[in-house]
């Protein structure tokens, strides 16, 4: 049987596609990463899947037109290697509604705070400021708005009085590893189906 197969997009260190991959390789993920593609042409995360015999692909914003012309190429490239779904692993660009319509309920962000609260950028030095005891991590499907869609599930971390955005930030990161992977997988089995503003598990 073909294993399904998703398209990463990635800007940086690619901490969150390392996750995946590893969780690939110990068979935990039954399915493929199609195709690795990011905005940078100096991501660490392009190196990690060089490393792992992924296809990669820049599509650097600077040498497109505007932002379609970006979008394009971007699904262009996702659809040339047969992704069913696009992975946001740390993707640092908003996608336009032109994009989200083309992959509805196909594109699967993870945001670390417990959405609906701090969305957007700087989520844990928001929950730290705000002094909330609970923060987290949500893997939700991308839709025209910030941090807004559908959410998939969520991971608790506790906040500690003492802590920084750094000590926030690297517990939640570890939930955010087995978010991505726990809500791949449901997708890979087709459990996810949404209703409104729900997932609803199959």
């Amino acid at each position: 049987m073909n294993k399904r197969k998703i398209g990463v997009l990635a800007s940086g260190r690619g901490s969150n596609l390392q996750a995946i991959m590893d969780n690939i390789a110990n068979g935990t993920l039954d399915l493929e990463i199609a195709v690795v593609v990011s905005d940078k042409p100096d991501a660490k995360a392009l190196e990690r899947a060089q490393n792992a015999n992924i296809p990669t692909v820049v599509v650097d914003r600077k040498a497109c037109s505007d932002k379609i012309d970006f979008e394009t190429k971007i699904d262009s490239a996702l659809k040339e290697h047969n992704a069913e779904v696009v992975v946001l692993a740390g993707f640092m660009r908003l996608l336009s509604g032109f994009f989200v319509e083309k992959w509805q309920h196909k594109i699967i962000n993870i945001h670390p705070a417990l959405l609906p609260s701090f969305p957007g950028l700087d989520a844990q030095g928001q929950a730290i400021e705000y002094g909330v005891k609970f923060s987290g991590c949500t893997v939700h499907f991308v839709d025209e708005g910030t941090d807004s869609g559908p959410i998939i599930l969520q991971k608790v971390v506790p906040v500690f009085d003492n802590d920084t955005e750094e000590t926030l930030s690297a517990r939640i990161l570890e939930e955010e590893h087995k978010a991505m992977s726990e809500a791949l997988k449901l997708w890979s089995l087709d459990k996810l189906g949404v209703e409104g503003r729900k997932v609803i598990l199959k």
